[in-house]
C-alpha cells in the first residue's frame, strides 16, 4: 500500500510522523510526505530519507482577526495543488500531524475519496485538527483528554517515537559527545525552537553547578537564542570542558541515551521520548500553551512519580536552584523516578497507527 503523511511547523509534529513512516516502511509500505517549503519538516523528511512534497499553508493571528482572510486563500490555493499531486500520487490514505499544512492535504484527500486520519499528539486538540476530525475516518489520541464531541472513531493509541530513541546506546551517546562513561550528565533543552527563560535561569547557576567535578552539561539553546547564550557563559575553562552548548541537535536518540536526567519544557514529543528512554526529569511547562496543554501533558508522568514539575513563573525564583540541585544531586530520587516509568507503554504507538490506517 501507499501512504501519504502530512506534518509540519515542530519537532513536536514531524518526530510522530517519521516514527509512524519507519513503521509502514518495515511493513513493506510506500510512504510520501507534504509539508511546507521553508519549516522543519522541509529539512528533517528528506534528511530521513523520504519524498517530500512542499504546500503553501498559513495559520492566522487570533489577535489579528483579519489575518485569516490570508491564511483561507492559502489554504484554498493549496488545496487544489493537493488534489492534483493526490491524484497522481495514488495514495490509499493520508494521515496528517497537525499543523495548517495539514488541513489542504487532508481536504484535497477527502474530495477525491481517500480515506484519511489524524493524529494529535496533545492533551488539547489544534486548531488544525479540530477542524479535520469532522471529516476523518479515524481520529487517533495521544490522550483522551483531546477527545472533542465532533471527533470521528476515535482511538487512545499514544505518541509514536522514532525507533532510534529505544535503541540509541549509552556508551554510543557518550562517545559521540566525548563524555566519560562515569559521568554524570545534565540535558537542558526547551524544544525544537528553546525557551529562554529556561536558557537564563540555567547561566545563572551554570558556575556552582559545575563545581560537582563529575558533572557534564549538554545544554541545548534553540537557534534563536544560541548566541545569546554563548555570549553570557562566564566559567573558566575547565569548567567550559563539561559544558556544551548546542543551538540545535539532530541526534537526539544519542543524547537522550547519554543523559542521566535532564530539565526541559513538556511537549508531547518530549514527554514521549522521555517515556521511551525512562529518563528523570525536572519539567517546565510553557505556559503559553494553547489551554495549558503542556501542564496537562505532564500530568500523567507528574502523577506517576517519574518527574519533577516547574512552573514557569518559578524559574526565576530560588526554586529553580533547589529543584535542579535535588535532581542533579540525589541519587535515590532519580532511580525511582526511572522505577515509576514501568507503568507506561512507550513501544506500540506507532503499531497502534499502523494498524488502524492500513484498515482504511
Amino acid at each position: 500500500m501507499k501512504f501519504v503523511i502530512t506534518s509540519g511547523g515542530t519537532a513536536g509534529h514531524i518526530n510522530p510522523s517519521l516514527a509512524l513512516a519507519e513503521e509502514l516502511v518495515a511493513r513493506k509500505h510506500e510512504v510520501v510526505f507534504a509539508g511546507t517549503p521553508n519549516r522543519l519538516e522541509s529539512k528533517l523528511v528528506p534528511e530521513a530519507g523520504y519524498e517530500f512534497k512542499a504546500f503553501e499553508a498559513k495559520g492566522f493571528n487570533r489577535n489579528k482577526p483579519w489575518t485569516i482572510i490570508s491564511a483561507l486563500r492559502s489554504i484554498s490555493k493549496s488545496t487544489k495543488l493537493a488534489k492534483t499531486w493526490l491524484t497522481n500520487q495514488k495514495p490509499d490514505a493520508v494521515i496528517g500531524f497537525g499543523s495548517y499544512v495539514s488541513i489542504p492535504i487532508c481536504r484535497a484527500a477527502s474530495k477525491l475519496n481517500i480515506p484519511f486520519a489524524i493524529h494529535e499528539q496533545n492533551s488539547v486538540m489544534g486548531m488544525a485538527n479540530k477542524y479535520l476530525c469532522k471529516r476523518a475516518s479515524a481520529t487517533c489520541l495521544t490522550y483522551d483528554k483531546a477527545k472533542i464531541k465532533s471527533c470521528n472513531n476515535v482511538y487512545i493509541t499514544g505518541n509514536p517515537v522514532r525507533a532510534s530513541i529505544f535503541s540509541a546506546k549509552k556508551t554510543d551517546g557518550r562517545k559521540m559527545l566525548n563524555i566519560p562513561e562515569n559521568a554524570k550528565v545534565l540535558l537542558v533543552f526547551g524544544g525544537s525552537l528553546g525557551a529562554a527563560h529556561i536558557n537564563n535561569a540555567l547561566l545563572d547557576m551554570l558556575d556552582e553547578l559545575l563545581k560537582r567535578k563529575d558533572l557534564y552539561i549538554v545544554h541545548i539553546t534553540g537557534d534563536k537564542q544560541y548566541e545569546e547564550v554563548k555570549s553570557k557563559v562566564d566559567i573558566d575553562a575547565a569548567k567550559a570542558a563539561r559544558y556544551q552548548v548546542l543551538a540545535y541537535q539532530n541526534k537526539m536518540a544519542e543524547t537522550l541515551a547519554a543523559s542521566d536526567m535532564c530539565i526541559s519544557r513538556a511537549g508531547a514529543s518530549t514527554i514521549a521520548e522521555l517515556t521511551a528512554r525512562k529518563l528523570p526529569a525536572l519539567l517546565i511547562p510553557y505556559p503559553h500553551a494553547t489551554e495549558n496543554h503542556q501542564f496537562y501533558n505532564a500530568k500523567a508522568l507528574l502523577d506517576a512519580g517519574c518527574v519533577m514539575y516547574l512552573n514557569d513563573e518559578a524559574v526565576s525564583s530560588p526554586e529553580f536552584k533547589k529543584a535542579v540541585v535535588k535532581l542533579i544531586d540525589n541519587d535515590d530520587i532519580r532511580e525511582d523516578m526511572r522505577d515509576a516509568y514501568s507503568k507506561f507503554d512507550a513501544e506500540n504507538s506507532a503499531k497502534k497507527i499502523a494498524d488502524i490506517i492500513e484498515n482504511l
